[in-house]
């Protein structure tokens, strides 16, 4: 059977209503990148980049998943029916709307919003409510939580477990990236050559030219009807 990796960004929750990071009117135009989400800009104001991440929490809890999301769902368990390995789903998003949605096998490379880290112990509480710097870690008690989110400069998560499935995967697909975050935005080139590679966005991104195929519009719209498609393609 087939294997394939999905990589997903912002693009397929922005209609759950979350808001993009780099479209118009997106975070970046909001606030600094640099004040919230670099490990200098914590070190400077650790306070600020608390708010901000408690108001991102706070947002997540009223959105729920939405049809590109659940499409997913049913390819994964087409895929994953007889090989749990088969399927993989990358995510740059921090939320848990796949999760919730019912997928099961979900990297989060850029961390997580519903979890803290703990730079004493390293622990990785689950995390929904607000958090200050009076908050003490669960684990140890010391007061030094931080978001568990990957910020700029520092490594994404579980690339070990993300470059191996590349490079057995037959099929590999992104949807609502920007294509300009990396290593994500690399990820085509390394499967170019062993594997269909297919663009689902809501315009084509950077590198589009380096996919197969793509489809573009709304991802309630692009992703189902891409699911519907390779499972017809599985059955036949």
């Amino acid at each position: 059977m087939k294997r394939i990796v999905i990589l997903t960004g912002a693009g397929i929750s922005r209609e759950s209503g979350l808001d993009t990071f780099r479209d118009a009117g997106g975070i970046w135009s909001q606030v600094s990148l640099e004040d919230v989400c670099t490990p200098e800009g914590f070190a400077r104001n650790p306070e600020m980049v608390d708010e901000f991440y408690n108001r991102r929490r706070q947002e997540l809890t009223q959105v729920v998943s939405n049809d590109a999301h659940r499409a997913l769902v049913e390819l994964e368990n087409a895929y994953a029916s007889n090989d749990d390995d088969a399927f993989l789903l990358v995510t740059q998003n921090t939320d848990d709307l796949h999760e919730r949605a019912g997928s099961r096998n979900v990297l989060h490379m850029h961390g997580e919003l519903l979890r803290l880290r703990c730079m004493n112990c390293s622990a990785t509480p689950e995390w929904k409510a607000d958090c200050t710097r009076a908050t003490a870690c669960p684990e140890c008690g010391q007061r030094s939580l931080r978001p568990d989110v990957v910020w700029f400069g520092e490594m994404p998560l579980h690339m070990d477990r993300i470059l191996l499935a590349l490079e057995r995967c037959d099929m590999f697909v992104a949807i609502g990236t920007s294509a300009t975050v990396y290593p994500a935005a690399g990820f085509v080139d390394q499967v170019s050559g062993h594997a269909c590679t297919v663009e689902l966005n809501l315009v084509p991104s950077g590198n589009a030219g380096d996919f197969d195929e793509g489809a573009y519009g709304p991802a309630t719209t692009v992703v189902p009807r891409f699911v519907s498609r390779e499972l017809g393609s599985l059955l036949s």
